[in-house]
Protein backbone atom coordinates (compact mmCIF):
# COMPACT_ATOMS: atom_id res chain seq x y z
CA UNK A 1 0.00 0.00 0.00
CA UNK A 2 1.65 3.22 -1.17
CA UNK A 3 -0.91 5.70 0.05
CA UNK A 4 0.32 8.67 2.08
CA UNK A 5 -1.20 9.06 5.53
CA UNK A 6 -2.82 12.39 6.52
CA UNK A 7 -1.48 11.85 10.08
CA UNK A 8 2.03 12.22 11.44
CA UNK A 9 1.37 10.55 14.80
CA UNK A 10 -0.92 7.50 15.08
CA UNK A 11 -1.65 5.50 18.24
CA UNK A 12 -3.02 1.98 18.14
CA UNK A 13 -4.79 1.36 21.44
CA UNK A 14 -6.74 -1.52 22.89
CA UNK A 15 -7.34 -3.68 25.91
CA UNK A 16 -4.91 -6.36 27.08
CA UNK A 17 -4.70 -9.02 24.36
CA UNK A 18 -6.36 -6.97 21.61
CA UNK A 19 -3.40 -7.25 19.20
CA UNK A 20 -2.26 -3.63 19.19
CA UNK A 21 1.47 -4.42 19.32
CA UNK A 22 1.18 -7.09 16.62
CA UNK A 23 -0.64 -4.63 14.37
CA UNK A 24 2.00 -1.94 14.90
CA UNK A 25 4.77 -4.39 14.04
CA UNK A 26 2.98 -5.45 10.86
CA UNK A 27 2.40 -1.86 9.77
CA UNK A 28 6.04 -1.04 10.46
CA UNK A 29 7.02 -3.68 7.88
CA UNK A 30 4.83 -2.01 5.26
CA UNK A 31 5.77 1.62 5.92
CA UNK A 32 8.78 3.62 7.02
CA UNK A 33 7.76 4.61 10.52
CA UNK A 34 9.15 5.82 13.80
CA UNK A 35 7.93 2.86 15.87
CA UNK A 36 7.20 3.24 19.59
CA UNK A 37 6.35 0.01 21.45
CA UNK A 38 5.61 -0.11 25.15
CA UNK A 39 8.26 -1.99 27.11
CA UNK A 40 5.89 -3.45 29.69
CA UNK A 41 8.07 -6.49 30.37
CA UNK A 42 10.60 -4.13 31.98
CA UNK A 43 8.17 -3.35 34.82
CA UNK A 44 9.52 -5.43 37.73
CA UNK A 45 6.32 -4.91 39.75
CA UNK A 46 3.91 -6.32 37.16
CA UNK A 47 4.01 -10.00 38.26
CA UNK A 48 3.49 -8.92 41.89
CA UNK A 49 0.56 -6.72 40.86
CA UNK A 50 -1.32 -9.60 39.27
CA UNK A 51 -0.78 -11.65 42.44
CA UNK A 52 -1.71 -8.85 44.88
CA UNK A 53 -3.35 -5.90 43.07
CA UNK A 54 -4.25 -3.88 46.16
CA UNK A 55 -0.70 -3.85 47.48
CA UNK A 56 1.18 -3.20 44.24
CA UNK A 57 -1.29 -1.16 42.15
CA UNK A 58 0.18 2.26 42.90
CA UNK A 59 3.75 1.06 42.44
CA UNK A 60 3.08 -0.65 39.12
CA UNK A 61 1.13 2.30 37.73
CA UNK A 62 3.76 4.81 38.85
CA UNK A 63 6.49 2.80 37.13
CA UNK A 64 4.44 2.57 33.94
CA UNK A 65 3.76 6.30 33.94
CA UNK A 66 7.43 7.19 34.37
CA UNK A 67 8.55 4.81 31.61
CA UNK A 68 5.81 5.89 29.18
CA UNK A 69 6.62 9.55 29.72
CA UNK A 70 10.32 8.91 29.20
CA UNK A 71 9.71 6.95 26.01
CA UNK A 72 7.16 9.32 24.47
CA UNK A 73 9.23 12.41 25.29
CA UNK A 74 11.98 11.04 23.06
CA UNK A 75 9.89 10.83 19.89
CA UNK A 76 10.06 13.59 17.34
CA UNK A 77 7.03 14.72 15.37
CA UNK A 78 8.85 17.12 13.07
CA UNK A 79 8.40 16.40 9.38
CA UNK A 80 11.02 13.89 8.24
CA UNK A 81 11.40 13.08 4.56
CA UNK A 82 12.59 9.58 5.47
CA UNK A 83 9.73 8.75 7.87
CA UNK A 84 6.10 8.31 6.80
CA UNK A 85 4.69 8.75 10.31
CA UNK A 86 5.17 7.93 13.99
CA UNK A 87 3.33 4.83 15.18
CA UNK A 88 2.85 3.86 18.83
CA UNK A 89 1.04 0.95 20.49
CA UNK A 90 -0.14 3.13 23.37
CA UNK A 91 -0.97 6.73 24.25
CA UNK A 92 0.07 8.50 27.42
CA UNK A 93 -3.60 8.68 28.43
CA UNK A 94 -3.47 4.90 28.88
CA UNK A 95 -1.70 5.64 32.16
CA UNK A 96 -4.73 7.36 33.64
CA UNK A 97 -7.21 4.88 32.15
CA UNK A 98 -5.64 1.92 33.96
CA UNK A 99 -4.94 3.87 37.14
CA UNK A 100 -8.60 4.85 37.42
CA UNK A 101 -9.57 1.19 37.71
CA UNK A 102 -6.60 -0.09 39.72
CA UNK A 103 -6.15 2.57 42.43
CA UNK A 104 -8.32 3.53 45.37
CA UNK A 105 -9.76 7.04 45.54
CA UNK A 106 -6.94 8.69 47.54
CA UNK A 107 -4.20 7.04 45.49
CA UNK A 108 -5.92 8.00 42.25
CA UNK A 109 -6.19 11.67 43.21
CA UNK A 110 -2.46 11.81 43.96
CA UNK A 111 -1.65 9.84 40.81
CA UNK A 112 -3.80 12.17 38.70
CA UNK A 113 -1.91 15.22 39.97
CA UNK A 114 1.38 13.66 38.92
CA UNK A 115 -0.08 12.63 35.58
CA UNK A 116 -1.34 16.15 34.82
CA UNK A 117 2.14 17.55 35.39
CA UNK A 118 3.77 15.06 33.03
CA UNK A 119 0.99 15.15 30.45
CA UNK A 120 1.73 18.76 29.52
CA UNK A 121 4.92 17.53 27.84
CA UNK A 122 3.32 14.53 26.08
CA UNK A 123 1.97 15.05 22.55
CA UNK A 124 -1.56 13.98 21.68
CA UNK A 125 -1.92 11.66 18.68
CA UNK A 126 -3.34 12.95 15.42
CA UNK A 127 -5.37 9.73 15.26
CA UNK A 128 -6.16 7.09 17.88
CA UNK A 129 -7.37 3.66 16.74
CA UNK A 130 -8.92 1.43 19.41
CA UNK A 131 -9.04 -2.29 18.61
CA UNK A 132 -12.20 -3.62 20.26
CA UNK A 133 -12.66 -7.26 21.22
CA UNK A 134 -14.95 -8.81 23.82
CA UNK A 135 -13.42 -9.83 27.18
CA UNK A 136 -13.92 -13.49 26.21
CA UNK A 137 -11.91 -13.05 23.01
CA UNK A 138 -9.24 -11.10 24.90
CA UNK A 139 -8.89 -13.91 27.44
CA UNK A 140 -8.52 -16.38 24.60
CA UNK A 141 -5.68 -14.32 23.10
CA UNK A 142 -4.04 -13.86 26.50
CA UNK A 143 -4.08 -17.61 27.12
CA UNK A 144 -2.54 -18.25 23.70
CA UNK A 145 0.52 -16.09 24.41
CA UNK A 146 0.95 -17.84 27.78
CA UNK A 147 2.63 -15.19 29.91
CA UNK A 148 2.67 -16.65 33.39
CA UNK A 149 2.02 -13.40 35.25
CA UNK A 150 -1.17 -12.81 33.21
CA UNK A 151 -2.78 -15.99 34.51
CA UNK A 152 -4.89 -14.16 37.08
CA UNK A 153 -6.52 -11.76 34.61
CA UNK A 154 -10.30 -12.17 34.56
CA UNK A 155 -13.04 -11.21 32.13
CA UNK A 156 -14.45 -8.86 34.78
CA UNK A 157 -11.12 -7.02 35.03
CA UNK A 158 -10.93 -6.67 31.24
CA UNK A 159 -14.51 -5.36 31.16
CA UNK A 160 -13.60 -2.71 33.75
CA UNK A 161 -10.62 -1.59 31.67
CA UNK A 162 -12.79 -1.49 28.55
CA UNK A 163 -15.37 0.69 30.32
CA UNK A 164 -12.60 3.04 31.47
CA UNK A 165 -11.39 3.43 27.87
CA UNK A 166 -14.89 4.27 26.66
CA UNK A 167 -15.39 6.84 29.44
CA UNK A 168 -12.18 8.50 28.32
CA UNK A 169 -13.14 8.48 24.64
CA UNK A 170 -16.36 10.40 25.23
CA UNK A 171 -14.40 13.15 27.00
CA UNK A 172 -11.81 13.69 24.25
CA UNK A 173 -13.24 15.55 21.24
CA UNK A 174 -9.98 17.26 20.24
CA UNK A 175 -8.71 14.55 17.85
CA UNK A 176 -10.22 11.59 15.96
CA UNK A 177 -10.76 8.38 17.94
CA UNK A 178 -11.89 5.37 15.91
CA UNK A 179 -13.22 2.29 17.71
CA UNK A 180 -12.77 -0.65 15.34
CA UNK A 181 -14.61 -3.90 16.13
CA UNK A 182 -12.10 -6.62 15.25
CA UNK A 183 -13.73 -9.48 17.18
CA UNK A 184 -13.40 -12.01 14.36
CA UNK A 185 -10.56 -10.32 12.47
CA UNK A 186 -7.16 -12.00 12.19
CA UNK A 187 -4.85 -9.36 10.73
CA UNK A 188 -1.75 -11.31 11.80
CA UNK A 189 -2.32 -14.27 9.48
CA UNK A 190 -4.86 -12.91 6.99
CA UNK A 191 -3.44 -10.26 4.61
CA UNK A 192 -6.93 -9.20 3.52
CA UNK A 193 -7.86 -8.38 7.10
CA UNK A 194 -4.66 -6.40 7.52
CA UNK A 195 -5.41 -4.36 4.41
CA UNK A 196 -8.89 -3.57 5.72
CA UNK A 197 -7.41 -2.28 8.98
CA UNK A 198 -4.83 -0.30 7.05
CA UNK A 199 -7.52 1.30 4.89
CA UNK A 200 -9.33 2.48 8.04
CA UNK A 201 -6.15 3.95 9.49
CA UNK A 202 -5.38 5.95 6.35
CA UNK A 203 -8.81 7.58 6.02
CA UNK A 204 -9.40 11.14 7.14
CA UNK A 205 -11.68 11.70 10.13
CA UNK A 206 -13.11 14.69 11.91
CA UNK A 207 -12.20 15.16 15.59
CA UNK A 208 -14.41 13.12 17.89
CA UNK A 209 -15.53 9.51 18.27
CA UNK A 210 -16.13 7.15 15.34
CA UNK A 211 -17.15 3.48 15.26
CA UNK A 212 -16.42 0.91 12.57
CA UNK A 213 -17.28 -2.79 12.60
CA UNK A 214 -15.25 -5.19 10.49
CA UNK A 215 -17.15 -8.36 9.69
CA UNK A 216 -15.17 -10.21 7.03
Amino acid sequence: MNKATPYKYICIEGNIGSGKTSLCELLAKRHTVQLVLEEFDDNPFLPFFYQNPERFAFTVELFFMAERHKQLSQITLQKDLFIDFTLADYSFWKTLIFARKNLDEKEYKLFQRLFNILNTASPNPDLLIYLHRTPEKLLHNINLRDRGYEGNITAAYLKNIQDSYFEFFYSQPSYPIVIVDVEDIDFVYNPTHLEEIEYIIFKEYRPGLHRISLRL
